[in-house]
Order: structure tokens, then C-alpha cells, then sequence
């Protein structure tokens, strides 16, 4: 309820202003000259309100304007001669286009807010959020969308429970935006699909470079004509034993924070999503030990990309290890608060990352559980969020 009373509540101080410069006109007038006429500096009044107030307040303070006007009138005892009666139809002319002016706006901000509200819902039900547990694992992710009034865009993230483990995917589609939305949700969708039917990440990588090819030049826009393509990292984490292997098309290499360092994992990446046709058997896969309390980050370029005023990247690994011991939403509150000043608080591409931190206990959800998310904004909508699930 106090959010809704903000708005009136402020309006109604706001008036302070106008109907101060309405007496303040209307007793100045009286003091000065009578060859000064300043009657129609009331006009101010509802220009000012329109501002910040509905009709309904704008239609008040113009009617007393033009009250006003009136009284000054009587006053001077010239009420209805010509000039005083053409500025009392002039106000009242102005007034009442305030008034209109205010009805129009107020329409037209209820069916933005609609908009935006079904987008939000479209949003989230396209990509869904990551959970905050599952397997071994303990998530946070966040999202930094470049468009304006977006909260999600070209970056792309999910993860899902296995049989043998969880299995993370990670992307950037080429583009970003609002444009982008549909090729980033088609990626999300066929790896839900496909990361129960291969048992290897060459294979799952072969299924989403065909679901690519066959579905992504449907979703190009006719206004970005060109080549379409999306770089993504795979990442298969086994509930039992610390090898975990990964695979990427084109697509950054991840940072693993542990207390003896941080050191970005080495990739040997295949070509980008929509690019090329590789077989499984052509698809390099990486392996390394993801230790108990371990922290993988999972990112896209436009962490690392983004620049300072005076053109220097984003230094994630070395701003990273500062933070290496702290819980995965911890560490990226961090990021997200740094990477904002370090670029002046707008980024110009969508930046995604993913916090994994594997934790002691090797329990896992039976069911399976899929999520998905690319992102919610403020200049860029910003999100950090986290889900417990039941066990």
C-alpha cells in the first residue's frame, strides 16, 4: 500500500509550487504599476503541473489560474472589457489542452506498463531461472541485459539434473537485446531436450549445432540481415568424483577459484553454433578436477569485453580472486557492483555469469530438473537470483 501512495502523496506536495505561483502572481499584480500586467504569467501554473500531476490536478490548478485571472479583472475593475476576457479564454483554452494532453499520456502510460508486464511474463516463461541447488552444486547466476527496459537479452544459461550428473550450458548469441531473445530461448529449448538423450558432450554439442542449423534462420530479423551464430560452453559436473569436463564452441574458458588460485581452464574450442557441422568425433572435450568448495565461473564476453571510459577490459580473473573465497550470490554481488563502475553503470553488450560452487555433500535431485535463463534492467535491468528447490 505505500507503494501506491508514494505517487499521490507526491503529487499532491508538488502542488505546492503551482498554487503558490498563482497567489504570488495574483498579489504581485496588485502591488505593481497599473500599466504592468503580469495576469498572464499564469499560465506557468498549469505548464507546470502537467509535469508531474494527472488531469484531474492539472484541470484543478488551471481552473484556479483562470480564477485568478478573473479576480485581478474585477479587481482593476475591468473584468469584461476585450483584453482582460481574451486572456481568461486563453488560459482557459490552454488549461483545458493540459487537461487532454495529461488523458492521452495517462492512457498511454497504462498500455506501456501492460506491455512491459506481458514481455516480463514472456520473459520468464521462456527462459526460466536457475535453481540455487542441484546435484552437488550451489548456484547463483547473474544477468546484466544492455538493452534498455529489458531484463533478459542475447546471453543464454542453463542447467539440468542427469542421471550421472548436471550438466550447465552457457551462451551468447550473436546480436544482442531484445532481437536476440528468440535465438538465445531456441538454444535453451533444444538443450533441455537433448541433454537427456546424449551421453556425451560431442554428441549433445552435434544436437544443438543441428537444431541451429535447422531452426535459426527463421529467427533472423530482416532489419539484421548477415551471418547468424551463437558461441556456447558445455559443462558436464558427475555427482561422484571431481573430473568434470567441458566443451566449447567458440565460447570463453571458465575461471575456477580455489584456495590455490585462480586459474582459467584451458578449451580447445570448436567453431560457434551455426557456423560449421563438426561430427561428434571432431569435438575436443576438456577435463579438469572441480574440487569440494571450488568455485567454477561461467561467463560470457560481455563481462570480459567491457570497458572503462579509457578503453581497458574488464580484468574478471584478477577481481575474481579477490572474492575467491566467498559464497557463489556473495561473489557475484561483488563482480556485478565492480563491473558496473568499472564501465560507469551501463554496459554496452548483454553480460551473464555463473557461479558454481561444489559443496562437501554428493546428494542430488532424482527428478529432473531443468532451468533456463537469459536476462531482466534500471538504463541496464540487472538480476541476481536464486531458488531453493526441495530435496
Amino acid at each position: 500500500m505505500a507503494g501506491l501512495r508514494q505517487p499521490w502523496q507526491s503529487s499532491h506536495a508538488l502542488l505546492v509550487i503551482p498554487i503558490a505561483l498563482i497567489v504570488v502572481i495574483t498579489v504581485v499584480d496588485q502591488l505593481v504599476p497599473a500599466d504592468i500586467h503580469l495576469g498572464p504569467l499564469l499560465v506557468i501554473a498549469p505548464a507546470i503541473t502537467v509535469s508531474f500531476a494527472g488531469p484531474w490536478l492539472t484541470g484543478l490548478i488551471g481552473f484556479l489560474a483562470v480564477a485568478a485571472q478573473a479576480y485581478i479583472g474585477w479587481h482593476f475593475g475591468v473584468l469584461f472589457s476585450r483584453n482582460v476576457l481574451v486572456q481568461i479564454l486563453a488560459l482557459a483554452v490552454l488549461s483545458a489542452l493540459t487537461v487532454f494532453y495529461c488523458v492521452v499520456r495517462e492512457r498511454r502510460l497504462r498500455q506501456l506498463a501492460q506491455v512491459r508486464a506481458v514481455a516480463e511474463a514472456a520473459q520468464h516463461v521462456l527462459l526460466w531461472p536457475l535453481p540455487e541447488r542441484i546435484g552437488p552444486l550451489t548456484i547463483a547466476c547473474l544477468y546484466l541485459a544492455a538493452e534498455d527496459e529489458a531484463q533478459i537479452g542475447g546471453d543464454l544459461y542453463a542447467a539440468t539434473s542427469t542421471d550421472t550428473g548436471v550438466r550447465v550450458v552457457i551462451g551468447d548469441v550473436r546480436g544482442k537485446g531484445l532481437s536476440a531473445i528468440g535465438e538465445a530461448a531456441l538454444i535453451i529449448g533444444a538443450f533441455r531436450e537433448a541433454a537427456h538423450q546424449h551421453t556425451s558432450l560431442p554428441e549433445l554439442a552435434a544436437a544443438l549445432e543441428r537444431s541451429v542449423a535447422r531452426n535459426l534462420p527463421d529467427l533472423v530479423p530482416e532489419e539484421e540481415p548477415g551471418e547468424r551464430f551463437a558461441t556456447v560452453l558445455l559443462v558436464e559436473i558427475p555427482d561422484e568424483g571431481h573430473l568434470t569436463r567441458i566443451l566449447s564452441c567458440g565460447h570463453p574458458p571458465p575461471l575456477l577459484l580455489s584456495p590455490a588460485g585462480t586459474v582459467t581452464i584451458p578449451v580447445h574450442p570448436a567453431p560457434p553454433l551455426g557456423v560449421g557441422a563438426p561430427t561428434p568425433t571432431e569435438y575436443t572435450l576438456d577435463v579438469f578436477s572441480f574440487e569440494p568448495e571450488d568455485t567454477l565461473l561461467l561467463y560470457t564476453d560481455g563481462v570480459i569485453e567491457a570497458r572503462d571510459p579509457g578503453g581497458v577490459f574488464y580484468p574478471l580473473a584478477e577481481r575474481a580472486a579477490q572474492w575467491a573465497g566467498s559464497a557463489p550470490e556473495e561473489l557475484l554481488h561483488h563482480v556485478r557492483r565492480d563491473l558496473l563502475a568499472h564501465v560507469g553503470g551501463r554496459l554496452e553488450d548483454d553480460a551473464a555469469i555463473i557461479a558454481l560452487c561444489r559443496t562437501p555433500e554428493t546428494h542430488r535431485h532424482r527428478r529432473g530438473i531443468h532451468m533456463g535463463r537469459s536476462a531482466l534492467g534500471t538504463g541496464n535491468a540487472v538480476h541476481l537470483r536464486t531458488r531453493t528447490l526441495p530435496d
